[in-house]
């Protein structure tokens, strides 16, 4: 009956060590998605501001229509 607990305890063993590669790479893997996310994020919002500047310089070189005078 003693190599039924040892059998128990190999795997007991294998199945803890299986769990901590799972969580090792999941939390690798969130971390990359999580630097993606920043990244992508940075980038969007520095085109926001840039289309912004953009629209604001756009305005203000708008020639400005004389109102017609009346009659």
């Amino acid at each position: 009956m003693g190599s039924r607990s040892e059998k128990a305890q190999k795997q007991a063993m294998s199945n803890a060590q299986r769990d901590v590669i799972f969580f090792r790479e999941r939390d690798a893997e969130r971390a990359a998605n999580a630097a993606k996310s920043a990244r992508l994020r940075e980038l969007r919002l520095a085109k926001e501001a840039q289309d912004r500047a953009a629209a604001a310089l756009a305005v203000s070189e708008k020639p400005v229509k004389a109102k017609p005078r009346a009659k």
